[in-house]
């Protein structure tokens, strides 16, 4: 069943990246990923409810701080990078670069875990690597500078890199914790710590006025269901069910959803350097997936 969690984590996540896409045409990363979160910790908390599921005294004390740790780190940190990029780039070239996540999983798996890796692995590392570096070869998105388009491929990267090692940390948790519950914890966890850097930011009252009604939740609103809520729900359980770096492989076939939604939706160019980068990257996953 992981597998399948983890194909159907890509196809909600596909369309969340074109909301969210979107909603940060207006809405600063850091505002947008906070409004995401605050959301779907409501969602969560709703859903523990109706449940009749308790959120403390679950686990013991280590069990919570890790899985907030993950959250801070995974979804804070991670996802207001992601935003960022997403926002220089364009979802065409985030897809690409989002290839990374397979190879970054599997790193932190082998450090952390333990878990083996074979030839295969590194070399699919190193040709998504190139996939990755092929796309500054892109035309920059809008008429933007190429200087931009590097800057928001290098945040891309630090999202990746930061996403792979939270939820790593978490596997162990991950794997003797009811699903909803741990990924509730993750999400609240992340809120509470995100609410004090929300309110020292000189920012503040432009982040928190994400809450109050506009325009823009016609995207924001059902981002956050899809890719904060429903799609996080599948990417635990599918951590969860199986092995780390197979649920990350299967989560990867969401760039090729992504190329094609941006293209019919978001009227990005599927130009022959991008379609060069996205061989590379996907076909350094597939080797990944040999090796695995």
């Amino acid at each position: 069943m992981g597998e399948i969690y983890a194909l159907t984590t890509a196809v909600i996540w596909s369309f969340a990246v074109i909301l969210f896409k979107r909603s940060g045409e207006r809405i600063p990363p850091f505002a947008l990923n906070f409004f995401r979160v605050g959301l779907a910790s409501l969602f969560f908390a709703a859903t523990l409810l109706v449940m009749r599921e308790p959120i403390l005294g679950v686990a013991p004390l280590g069990d919570y701080l890790i899985l907030i740790a993950s959250g801070v780190i995974a979804i804070g940190i991670s996802d207001t990078l992601f935003h960022k990029c997403l926002n220089m780039v364009g979802a065409g070239i985030n897809a690409i670069v989002d290839c990374l996540y397979s190879p970054m999983i599997i790193y932190f798996a082998y450090i952390l875990l333990g878990e083996r890796l074979s030839f295969w692995h590194y070399i699919g590392m190193v040709t998504i690597l190139a996939g990755v570096l092929l796309t500054t070869r892109v035309e920059p998105p809008g008429g933007s500078s190429r200087k931009r388009l590097v800057a928001g491929i290098f945040w891309g990267v630090c999202s990746m890199v930061t996403l792979g090692f939270g939820i790593v940390i978490a596997k162990p948790v991950l794997d003797r914790s009811p699903v909803i519950w741990a990924t509730a914890v993750r999400q609240i966890g992340c809120f509470l710590a995100m609410v004090p850097v929300a309110l020292l930011s000189p920012k503040r009252g432009e982040i928190f006025a994400t809450f109050l009604p506009q325009r823009h939740w016609k995207f924001m609103i059902p981002g956050t269901f899809l890719g904060s809520y429903l799609a996080l729900i599948f990417w635990i359980a599918g951590m969860k069910y199986t092995q780390a770096g197979i649920a990350a492989i299967l989560n990867q076939t969401s760039s090729i959803h992504i190329l094609i939604f941006a293209s019919l939706f978001l009227k990005e160019p599927f130009t022959r350097f991008k379609l060069a980068a996205a061989i590379l990257a996907i076909g350094g996953v597939l080797m990944v997936t040999i090796g695995t």
